[in-house]
Order: C-alpha cells, then sequence, then structure tokens
C-alpha cells in the first residue's frame, strides 16, 4: 500500500521531527551537530527554506521549517540521506540511522506557529538538560532571547508577534509554563 501524500505548499510552515532508529542516538557529540547544520546549509543551497526554530536533542530533532518553492520531503531526504551517510562512516555503522519516516505536521495559524516555537524551545527543560531553554547550546532558543546570533535561523516571524522589547516578551512567553522547576506545556497539533 502506498503512502498518503503529505500535504504541501509554497510558504508552508511545518514541526518536523525525527527520532533515531529505536530512539538510538542521532549525535554522539558536538562535532555531529555542527556536521548536521553543514549539511542543513548545503540542503538550503539546494532547496531554499526558512529555519524559524531548532532544537537538537541526543536522539531526535525539531525543526519549526518554512518552505519557499520545495516540498519538506525532498528537503529532508536530502539532509537526512546526507547526515546518516555521514554518521555510518564516522562510526562504522551500517544500516538506517533515522527511525521511519519523518514527522512533519502544518502549522495551522500564527498562534499554533508560537506554540509549537515554544514547544521546541523547552525540549531540553522537559528533557532535564538545561533549567532555561535559552541555556541548552543546540537550540535556536538562545538568538531569540538574547542578542548572540544564530546563523541557521531567521527571527523576523517569531519575534514580531511580540511588542517591544521582543526578545524580552517571546523569553516570557516560552518560559510562563516552567514553574519551580516543574514543566507545564502541551502543543495542539
Amino acid at each position: 500500500m502506498s503512502r498518503k501524500p503529505r500535504i504541501w505548499f509554497p510558504g508552508a510552515a511545518f514541526h518536523i521531527t525525527s527520532r533515531g532508529n529505536r530512539r538510538a542516538s542521532i549525535f554522539y557529540g558536538d562535532e555531529d551537530r555542527l556536521m548536521y547544520f553543514a549539511y542543513l546549509e548545503e540542503t538550503r543551497m539546494h532547496f531554499p527554506f526558512y529555519l524559524h526554530a531548532y532544537c537538537l536533542m541526543t536522539n531526535h530533532i525539531h525543526l519549526l521549517l518554512e518552505t519557499k518553492d520545495h516540498p519538506t520531503a525532498a528537503i529532508m531526504k536530502h539532509m537526512h540521506a546526507k547526515y546518516a551517510t555521514y554518521f555510518n562512516r564516522r562510526y562504522e555503522l551500517s544500516g538506517h540511522l533515522f527511525q521511519g519516516r519523518y514527522g512533519g505536521s502544518l502549522i495551522k495559524d500564527d498562534a499554533h506557529f508560537l506554540q509549537v516555537s515554544r514547544y521546541i524551545h523547552l525540549n531540553p527543560v522537559k528533557a532535564g538538560l538545561a533549567r532555561r531553554p535559552h541555556h541548552y547550546p543546540w537550540s535556536s532558543c538562545r538568538a531569540l532571547v538574547t542578542s548572540i546570533p544564530d546563523p541557521h535561523i531567521s527571527l523576523t516571524r517569531t519575534l514580531s508577534s511580540f511588542p517591544s522589547p521582543q526578545p524580552f516578551h517571546y523569553q516570557q512567553y516560552i518560559e510562563e509554563n516552567i514553574q519551580g522547576g516543574s514543566f507545564h506545556d502541551s502543543i495542539n497539533e
């Protein structure tokens, strides 16, 4: 039986997720994450897109990606094939690195866009890897709430939803669900 085609149109935004096969690590260290970014940028040269948020966890990734002229299937296939080849060669492995097809949920509206951005940035807090979202080094949160630039993401769409000072208000928005070290958040996909 063939797979149902994914919905796509130019300008569509998606919450992309992908997990390691059998929930295994897809990043063993910082060098792997840097290589993932290198393949992300190489892919963007062939299939231009906007990246609004990301979080690279040990065994999975989250991307908030907005397409231009190419569907997410082409983008993710190119990027993940390159990265899987690198990873298997580097660690002398074979077989699938990623568990099945990537997940891609269409962003419905601006409110949903912001919910997904918050969800992505709270992922390391939920996992106990950081006390505050912008402390996790492999997330785009730092660029959105500080003046530290991140060449991989576009800040405009996210921050335009908040009054000045935009980074301060975005930080308040994402951290409003962190109370006394505990995490409370949901996402409506």
